[in-house]
């Protein structure tokens, strides 16, 4: 088995185990997104009780369905928050949470647009990184939907000086997506703190 075809069989244990399970806000077969899971929303509280969030000014988040809830309580704690757009097509958005009234809007990838008070962030420093995942082992080792787009933006914040070596890189995920091993690639960007509906992990 070669090393896609390894990280596409581990996406589908995950996608139908959160299935069949009953955790999956989406259909079945509904493969190749970053997984909706019910209980994103504990997990992002979880997020918030962490010292790596409390201490955090500046939040960044990837735009996916599972981390609305992440990108609500930054809002709602006055966070400034970064989010990428969708395949990185128009960049990245800033939200600035004392100049917005409806977080809840705010915190959807559509409200984001709406909010997005279009200020360059190549001089910001941001805090904490939140991504979206399909899978991650104890290693911090974390796999995606396939198209490379969290290695990216960590990649690409990284060569801007926006975040460090140091920077907390977090995903929030359910149980099920928290596998034994990711095999990974050179271009695969690790994190280092995973917190599920249960827990946090730090590596």
């Amino acid at each position: 088995m070669t090393l896609k075809e390894e990280k596409e069989r581990i996406r589908k244990e995950i996608y139908d185990a959160l299935f069949y399970n009953g955790f999956s806000k989406r259909p079945k077969g509904d493969y190749g997104k970053i997984p909706d899971f019910k209980g994103s929303d504990i997990a992002a509280e979880l997020l918030s009780k962490s010292h790596e969030w409390k201490e955090a000014k500046t939040i960044f988040s990837s735009p996916d369905s599972a981390q609305i809830p992440v990108r609500y309580l930054a809002l709602k704690e006055n966070k400034n928050l970064i989010m990428a757009s969708p395949n990185l097509t128009h960049g990245y958005l800033f939200l600035e949470a004392s100049k917005i009234s409806n977080k809840k809007e705010a915190a959807t990838k559509e409200g984001a647009f709406i909010h997005n008070s279009k200020i360059d962030i190549s001089n910001m420093k941001i805090d904490l990184v939140v991504e979206g995942s399909v899978g991650v082992d104890r290693k911090g080792h974390r796999i995606g939907k396939g198209k490379g787009f969290a290695d990216r933006e960590i990649e690409d914040l990284l060569k801007r000086n926006i975040i460090d070596k140091d920077t907390a890189i977090a995903t929030t995920i359910h149980p099920f997506q928290l596998v034994d091993h990711v095999p990974t690639e050179s271009h695969d960007q690790k994190i280092n703190l995973i917190v599920t509906t249960d827990e946090i992990i730090r590596i």
